[in-house]
Formats: structure tokens, sequence, C-alpha cells
């Protein structure tokens, strides 16, 4: 069958002694510290009311949120009897298995712990941490790529990949399609719309669009990507990742539509 040869690149970066770092480690590694570096930036740009120490702390809270949720919600939703067979297995982190919409939920909270905290409005905080999540997006799609793991369904698209894993059989680079839609595009429209001082001052806007639109793309992408083997499809052709993302887009839209109306109600 036709289709493009995988371009076998070694899921690690590189071993010292028995410790292997690996690509997908390091998405979530350089995805973290490129947002904060970014946030840093946008503090001081437009004078937000935020301290360094402040800031360092909210980012340690997201990624604490991230790891825990991401791990949380696989074991939940993903791969549940597999872990209640073996419990251990819930704690090797190493072997892999992470939720994206888990990852979201940690880090909405770690967000929500830190406004708490620190007495700053919770959607201000979110906006600025959804500006940059789609780095760790883009990062962590490609390392999906480079472990032939989460590949698309079979086809005969001039672009289709042959995955050692998936059989060797032409399929939708799916990895591929969500770095560019959840990672490139995503990033460009979010820092687009905070250019203008109106979307800026209405916190939540960025928030919303960002849940709304990476739900969108998750629940289209879905239909070129392979269902989980241990799941395949929930009911009908609905998977797993699609059912997860619709409260994230019905929580997306009412975000925005509130942010919107509360600016108003200030104005009025």
């Amino acid at each position: 069958m036709s289709g493009l040869t995988y371009p076998e690149i070694s899921p690690v970066m590189l071993s010292i002694g028995p410790i292997d770092i690996r690509w997908y480690s390091l998405a979530y590694l350089f995805g973290i510290i490129a947002a904060w570096i970014l946030i840093i930036k946008n503090v001081k740009k437009y004078n937000l009311d935020l301290t360094r120490a402040q800031l360092d702390d909210m980012i340690f809270n997201i990624t604490l949120g991230i790891i825990l949720g991401g791990r949380i919600f696989y074991v939940l939703f993903y791969n549940f009897e597999m872990f209640l067979s073996s419990p251990l297995e819930i704690f090797a982190l190493w072997h892999g298995g992470m939720s994206f919409h888990g990852g979201l939920v940690g880090a909405i909270l770690g967000i929500y712990y830190s406004a708490r905290k620190t007495k700053h409005p919770f959607l201000m905080l979110s906006d600025l941490a959804a500006l940059y999540t789609p780095i760790g997006l883009f990062l962590g799609r490609l390392a999906n790529f480079v472990n032939d793991e989460l590949w698309g369904r079979v086809s005969d698209v001039p672009w289709a990949v042959k995955f050692p894993n998936g059989g060797y059989l032409p399929r939708h680079p799916s990895q591929i399609y969500e770095a560019l839609l959840e990672g490139v595009l995503l990033f460009a429209l979010l820092n687009f719309l905070w250019r203008f001082k109106c979307v800026r001052e209405k916190n939540g806007v960025i928030s919303g669009v960002f849940l709304a639109f990476y739900a969108l793309c998750r629940i289209l992408i879905e239909n070129f990507r392979e269902p989980d083997g241990q799941l395949g499809f929930i009911f009908a052709h609905i998977t797993m990742g699609q059912i997860l993302s619709l409260p994230f887009l019905v929580a997306g839209i009412l975000i925005v539509v509130y942010a919107c109306r509360k600016n108003l109600s200030k104005t009025a």
C-alpha cells in the first residue's frame, strides 16, 4: 500500500546510565518553561498586578495539577481495568499514559488555588496561562508522533504515514493535525486577540476561546484518529476524546458570554 515512510526517531533523546531522557518528557518541560518565560514578559509589558514570587508559585501549582490531573484522568477514563489489575502502574509515569483533558482540569485547579491564595481574579490568571498552553500542546503532539503513538485511521491520502506500531498501514498523521490546529493555529488566534485592550480587560475571554476552540479541534480530529485500542468507540462512532471535549466546549462558550456580559454591566 502507498504511504510515506515513517521517519524512525528514537523516543529517547539521551541516555545517562540507566536513566532515559525522553522527548515526551521534554515536551512537557519545554512547554512549561516557554509559557513561564512568556507570561513573565507579558506581566512586565502590560504592568499586570503580579509579583514574580506569585507567578512562580502559580506555575508550580499548574505543573503539579497537569501531572496529577493528566494521570488520574488517564487511569479513570482510558485504562481503568489495567490499573485495577496492577495498581502500582498508576505511579509508573515513565511508562506513559496521560490525558490532556485531565491535565487541563488539574491546571485549572492549580490556577484556582493560586487565585485564592493571592486574591487575584481567577479568570485573569487563567487568561495568562491559556495564552501559552498551545505551546505545550504543539510540542506534546510532536512527541506523540516521535513515540509512534496516537496515530490516525487508515487512509489513502497522499500524506498518509506508515507507522510501525500501526501495522505499517498508511494512516492519517493525526498527531500532526493536532499540533497544527491545537498548537500553531490556537496560539496565533489567542495572541492575536490579546493584542486588543478591549479583550485583555475582559477577564475570561481568552480562557473561554481557548476551551471552546480546543474542544472543537479535538472533536474534529477524533474523526481521523484511531480510537484507543483498549476502548474503541464508546458508542456509534463517538470516541472518549469527543465525549470529554464536550463539557469544555460548553464551558468555553459560557465563559466568553459571562466575560462579555460582566463587562457590559460595568459600563452600563
